[in-house]
């Protein structure tokens, strides 16, 4: 695949890959693509990040998920920290911690050896702390129903919006084009493996597609007639909490790490003076512009009353937004068997943002050189467990795997 083709902004124009799916897995992979070739990043949405991107409250840990899941965070952490010249005005991370509070059955059905071990290989192991310890990091805890809390250190915020901008602005930098409101109707590949992508904003050609459309990932494949991968969206909500009166403001308040349970029932964290707390729902539907429900409003308020002494007076916000998994829990990369100018970026789970600058590079590399590149196998990726091809790709994993909020 040369660079080259026309960037012409009719109906109709020829490039070297499409991207489909404009939020953080598309723009990421458009974005790493554009680095070398010129590419199109089609958005079905009036704007890009509208669906999951636009409402995570995203993390960068490395204690979370499966063993591929944490190889990919781990190797993304350069790019967070030290982004390429350029890429970015402000930082994109910036320290958070994590108490993962734990009760007697956490202890007994040894839960907390399964989380001290997936954050086994981070850049802070996880430890146990006493309740007091957790109390001074976060002063609203109510200690009376837990034993213990685990402590995650090197536990870090995304600015979600400065990294999906940069990686937008990126791609029209390097010459490649964002295109908006430009659903996809069908896409018909030849027998030479190019493509024509029928939108409604006009048609385009290339030799490559890259399939990031979130949670109509396997509707996109179904459109291009390559198999799917039993993609299951779910729903997970999150409502901001206003505090009670003489609560402390900032910078207090903004230092709290963000708070949980060993068995992902909850999850809160300071958000601009307030608190956002979701209730962990993961909820199979189909995709959608989901919303949230009463109910699971409900719950995320009770939870937070019933793991501290708050009495919540008033939700200022809600929304939901859907988290894509297959069976295995790890995300799909790779060219389609059946169709091998047809790449799957998808399933991404809750962890799409925080392993969104390691998918963008996996996924050139495979488009370009059919392999990863060398650092990833290094941590202990691979092509075939990636692949949409895999073997554990409709079976259940078999170690536990730690919910990312």
């Amino acid at each position: 695949m040369s660079r080259t083709g026309s960037a012409g902004t009719g109906a109709e124009s020829h490039w070297d890959a499409i991207v489909l799916g404009g939020g953080m897995a598309g723009a990421s992979c458009a974005w790493a693509l554009a680095q070398h070739r010129r590419v199109l990043l089609l958005e079905r949405e009036a704007h890009c990040g509208y669906h999951a991107t636009g409402r995570s409250a995203a993390l960068f840990s490395e204690y979370f998920g499966s063993r591929t899941v944490r190889a990919l965070t781990a190797a993304s952490r350069p790019f967070f920290e030290a982004p390429p010249v350029g890429f970015a005005s402000v930082p994109l991370v910036a320290p958070r911690g994590v108490v993962a509070l734990a009760t007697q059955d956490d202890v007994d059905c040894g839960r907390i050896d399964t989380a001290l071990a997936a954050g086994h290989h981070a850049r802070q192991p996880a430890r146990v702390i006493g309740l007091d310890a957790a109390l001074s990091r976060c002063p609203v805890i109510d200690p009376r129903p837990y034993r213990c809390a685990v402590w995650r250190p090197s536990v870090m915020d995304i600015d979600v919006d400065a990294l999906h901008q940069s990686y937008l602005r990126g791609i029209r930098a390097a010459g490649g084009r964002v295109q908006t409101a430009a659903g996809v109707e069908c896409a018909e590949g030849d027998a030479s493996g190019h493509w024509t992508v029928h939108t409604v904003a006009g048609r385009f050609h290339t030799p490559c597609v890259v399939n990031a459309a979130g949670a109509w990932a396997d509707e996109a494949a179904r459109q291009a007639g390559v198999a799917t991968i039993d993609l299951v969206p779910k729903r997970r909500t999150a409502v901001i909490v206003d505090l009670p009166d003489g609560m402390p403001g900032q910078p207090a308040l903004a230092s709290w790490p963000m708070v949980t349970d060993l068995a992902d029932t909850f999850y809160f964290k300071p958000e601009a003076g307030r608190l956002l707390v979701s209730p962990s729902d993961e909820t199979p539907m189909p995709p959608c512009d989901v919303q949230p429900e009463e109910w699971d409003v409900a719950v995320a308020v009770d939870r937070l009353q019933q793991a501290t002494t708050l009495a919540v007076r008033r939700v200022a916000h809600r929304w939901a937004g859907l988290r894509s998994f297959v069976a295995d829990g790890s995300p799909v990369l790779g060219a389609a068997g059946n169709a091998p100018s047809f790449f799957w970026a998808a399933a991404l789970g809750g962890y799409g943002i925080q392993i969104a600058p390691a998918v963008g590079q996996a996924l050139a590399s495979l488009v370009l050189t059919g392999s990863l590149p060398d650092h990833f196998v290094e941590r202990g990726l691979s092509a075939a467990a990636l692949s949409p091809d895999r073997p554990t790709l409709a079976e259940a994993p078999c170690e536990r795997l730690e919910a990312l909020p």
